[in-house]
């Protein structure tokens, strides 16, 4: 009985691991030993950027050229919501694509960062020389030395992390334009000339103006300011109160976080104003990417905080139904503390790191190795970008030129969802290595002239003494090493909420209130012995004190 019984078990194990080999080789979502089929490797991709999404058609043609280049089928899935939170949660939860790639600062950093210090990525750096253009993209030279040490060369000599989209050259770096745009016909409606707006009072008053003219759109109120999805980007205000950075100069040698400065409790009661006085949209910390689009559509945002090719993109629809109602810039505003004669100081460097999670294992870590290193070549740079050679886009001369069927059927289409069929800005962007946009690709084959002007328009009122790209080191990359950081980073992730519910409380003094407890909660969790860490740590070394947002 005891044979028999033992048989049956032997044969059952049998079953079951022969089962699981199977399943290993076909499972849909590319995890485990990845998935391989008759399509070859199936990856999973988060595109950890909130409002990103892909294609309504299922594979896209770009995505075919890829397939046939790699081996290489793609599952996607898009963040709708906080990124920070979208990462802590797969790691969590242990819900984890093949693939991650995400915002390469902030709380989205903090967490991928951590999840390599817990083993929770692949380990690339033995790898690394069969892929030549990863290596390059995140070689020595080609990474902000700050992010350098705190991201890429942190593991005691092992890999996890690839910088992507870093400026290849200075012709590459990208300048977003960010800002305050205003309705052409809403400015000459209330008789204000956006450029004679440079001072905070000269915005509050350029508000109230317009919230006193009582405009509507289809029966609903007009808000003087909004800005995107969850307050995108609606505090960048800041700059008029302080220097833009996440650490100021003390004056003594030393650096502070804005967070406890003079000019930063200014800077939250003058926000709290404008929602007191019905100035801002009230909704715009809370709304949804198309909730926000939908108001932009709908002409119900006269001035709007963001970079300018997003509120281009946000507009065309309306622009388009109502000529004359284009965004254009206000100011150039006042810088707190920062002679009006000096060059705009942007933070540029790449904006995404990528990672192969722990759960890409074997054959599925080499077919992700070999996709993203295709991504990061020329080839797959000016794919991601540009389309299908041959089918959208072709050389002459030497230069990638649109395919005018194409180019008229991108720039009529006002959704973006027609490019998105075909393979461009699903995401693909984000992991295409050191961006070479102008050094060795085209430029932007798909702008049109229209566009063009008006950035080229925009760069001419915003940026009247040019730009300086920041080299120096960022305080906020130097006090994560400070022994006190496990302790203080709770308290330290509270500030932008702190702020939130600080413009919205019922005074002045509540609000203070607000901004001091949290002051004395990072006292006590650690901050004064950080500060001091981080004070040591930059002696003799250039500091981040003045920044613009990028």
């Amino acid at each position: 009985m005891n044979r028999i019984w033992s048989k049956g078990v032997s044969i059952l194990l049998v079953s079951i691991m022969v089962g699981g080999l199977l399943s290993g080789c076909t499972n849909s979502s590319g995890n485990g030993e990845g998935a391989e089929g008759e399509n070859g490797n199936k990856l999973k991709i988060l595109h950890n950027w909130n409002g990103s999404g892909g294609s309504d058609n299922g594979i896209t043609p770009v995505e075919e050229v890829i397939k046939e280049k790699t081996g290489v089928t793609l599952e996607w899935e898009y963040t709708k919501g906080s990124e920070t939170e979208k990462v802590n949660q797969i790691f969590a939860t242990q819900d984890l694509p093949d693939i991650y790639t995400g915002p390469a600062w902030g709380g989205e950093l903090d967490g991928i960062i951590k999840a390599a210090k817990e083993g929770q990525l692949v380990d690339i750096s033995d790898k690394l020389g069969d892929y030549p253009n990863l290596a390059k993209s995140i070689a020595k030279e080609n990474v902000p030395p700050a992010l350098y040490e705190k991201a890429i060369d942190a593991y005691d000599g092992k890999k996890y992390l690839l910088l992507q989209n870093q400026p290849a050259t200075n012709e590459d770096g990208m300048d977003w334009l960010y800002g305050f745009y205003v309705r052409k016909d809403i400015a000459e409606k209330v008789g204000v000339d956006p450029q004679s707006v440079v001072t905070k009072e000269d915005f509050y008053n350029f508000l109230q103006k317009i919230k006193d003219a009582n405009l509507k759109e289809s029966g609903q109120p007009v808000f003087p300011l909004g800005g995107f999805s969850n307050g995108w980007s609606v505090g960048i205000g800041n700059t008029m109160f302080y220097s833009g950075a996440g650490y100021v100069d003390k004056g003594d040698g030393t650096v502070e976080h804005n967070f406890f400065t003079k000019g930063y409790e200014e800077y939250t009661l003058f926000y709290r104003k404008l929602v007191e006085e019905g100035l801002m949209d009230p909704e715009a910390f809370t709304q949804t990417d198309p909730i926000a689009k939908e108001k932009i559509n709908q002409g119900r945002i006269a001035i709007l905080a963001a970079h300018y090719p997003a509120i281009l993109d946000a507009s065309k629809e309306y622009v388009t139904s109502h000529p004359g109602s284009d965004y254009i810039p206000i100011g150039p505003l006042e810088r707190a503390d920062v002679d009006p004669s000096r060059p705009v100081d942007l933070g540029i460097q790449g904006n995404n790191v990528t990672a192969i999670t722990s759960s890409c294992k074997g054959a599925c870590v080499d077919a992700a190795l070999k996709f993203l290193d295709y991504m990061a070549s020329d080839e797959g740079f000016m794919l991601a970008r540009y389309g299908v050679q041959g089918v959208h886009w072709d050389m002459k001369d030497g230069k990638p030129l649109p395919n005018k069927e194409w180019f008229d059927k991108f720039t009529a289409d006002q959704s973006g969802k027609v490019r998105k069929n075909e393979g461009i800005s699903i995401g693909l962007e984000s992991i295409t290595g050191l961006d070479r946009i102008n050094s060795a690709a085209g430029g932007d084959i798909w702008a049109d002239q229209e566009r063009l002007d008006a950035m080229e328009n925009a760069r001419k009122i915003l940026r009247p003494n040019g730009i300086q790209v920041i080299t120096a080191y960022n305080p906020g990359d130097v006090i994560t090493k400070s022994p006190e950081w496990e302790m203080l980073k709770p308290s330290m992730d509270r500030m932008g909420d702190a702020w939130k519910e600080a413009i919205f409380a019922k005074s002045d003094e509540a609000a203070l209130s607000i901004i001091n407890d949290l002051r004395e909660q990072l006292r006590k969790t650690g901050y004064d012995q950080a500060m001091q860490f981080t004070n040591e740590n930059l002696k003799g070394k250039d500091i981040v004190t003045v920044q613009m947002p990028n």
